[in-house]
């Protein structure tokens, strides 16, 4: 029997490898699994050596408060893949655990076979990596075409799949007991706890602002079922009736399409948001520092991939000390009020999203990836 490792770092990785490896199990029933993952892995019935939460880190400074933790955890992840024995090491996203496990990995057992899946951001900072990445990577499974020519240019496989959140979910699931006949707006605090600490307020303060002058709208918080009691503890002290939390992945998607509006946290659920044709802005607020520290080494002028693709700002960005309860009830307020505006939005975002979908199914086709390499 085959063995596949499948490692994560984070709650939007834990996501994206589930949506591969369901793919992977109904093409190929004779493999066996183990994980550094989370609730979406454990529901295909996938054990994780720990809890991702222990791992799950946000920024510089997190980093390296927490340095001697996170080594001690990729060495123990080594340790355990190392027992395993897998014919392929499958990891996705978070490249400053994953590819570090997988380094480490490649150095003792070089027959194990690794495939990344969400190439690190190069194409923002840090472009010299690649040529590392050589020594350790055999395979990398790219969400964006234009991203080839990093890793063509060091002659390292790669493939173009597409982005997961771009595929169609055809689940039809009734909402009605959520939504109360209110208008929904969607709100995405980001899926680690330090980000949410940080997001949570300002979206309690923001959603006040928008009880001052209108009664016909329900804020539902979409976060992952690792954050769902984090979430809802949260919000139990600001007295507001018309919130709601969903943490359940085809409950989400509902609410999302039957959403007016989405206030987002920067990151890749913007896709999602967009492919569902609802319009949006992005939130992002960390510490100074890092901010500091981030802006010195990044090299393009917004947060949002839309806005990159398009080297103009699309999607408006509430960065930092924009990042405010005003801010956001402005730009919400403003959108509510212009539909033009919040039609042109959400056709330059499904025009820029036909550029970057794959022809098929992204997750069908990473599946696909990994089958050749255990059937070869």
């Amino acid at each position: 029997m085959n063995k596949v490792f499948i490692l994560t770092g984070e709650a939007s990785g834990d996501k994206l490898a589930s949506a591969v490896v369901s793919k992977l199990m109904k093409s190929n029933n004779e493999i066996q699994y183990l994980s550094v993952g989370g609730s979406n892995l454990s529901s295909l019935g996938i054990k994780s050596i720990f809890d991702l939460k222990e791992i799950t880190y946000m920024g510089f400074t997190s980093v390296i408060f927490n340095i001697f933790k996170i080594n001690n955890k990729i060495n123990k992840t080594v340790e355990e893949i190392i027992k395993f024995g897998p014919d392929i090491l499958f990891s996705v996203d978070s490249p400053d655990f994953t590819l570090r496990v997988a380094e480490k990995v490649k150095k003792i057992k070089p027959s194990i076979k690794t495939v990344h899946y969400v190439a690190p951001q190069v194409w923002i900072w840090r472009e010299g990596r690649v040529k590392k990445f050589k020594k350790f990577v055999d395979h990398f499974l790219l969400l964006f075409d234009f991203e080839k020519k990093y890793f063509d240019k060091e002659n390292i496989k790669n493939t173009f799949v597409g982005h997961p959140l771009l595929e169609k979910n055809n689940s039809k699931i009734d909402i009605s007991n959520i939504s109360k006949g209110k208008k929904i707006i969607s709100i995405f605090p980001g899926s680690r706890s330090s980000e949410i600490s940080v997001l949570l307020p300002i979206l309690v303060d923001f959603v006040k602002l928008m009880n001052n002058r209108f009664n016909e709208y329900l804020y539902v918080f979409h976060t992952t079922q690792e954050n769902n009691e984090l979430i809802k503890e949260n919000l139990k002290n600001a007295s507001l009736k018309n919130i709601d939390v969903v943490s359940e992945k085809n409950i989400k998607s509902q609410v999302l399409l039957n959403s007016v509006f989405a206030v987002a946290k920067s990151g890749t659920v913007s896709l999602e948001i967009s492919n569902a044709k609802v319009p949006s802005i992005i939130i992002y607020k960390i510490n100074f520092i890092n901010y500091l520290i981030m802006k010195s080494l990044v090299k393009v002028n917004f947060a949002n991939i839309i806005n990159i693709i398009n080297n103009k700002e699309i999607i408006p960005e509430l960065l930092q000390n924009e990042c405010n309860a005003k801010e956001i009830y402005n730009s919400v307020l403003y959108f509510l009020k212009n539909p033009s505006s919040a039609k042109k939005q959400v056709d330059d975002c499904i025009r820029t999203l036909e550029q970057i979908k794959s022809k098929s199914s992204s997750s069908e086709e990473a599946a696909n990836i990994l089958n050749q390499y255990l059937i070869s």
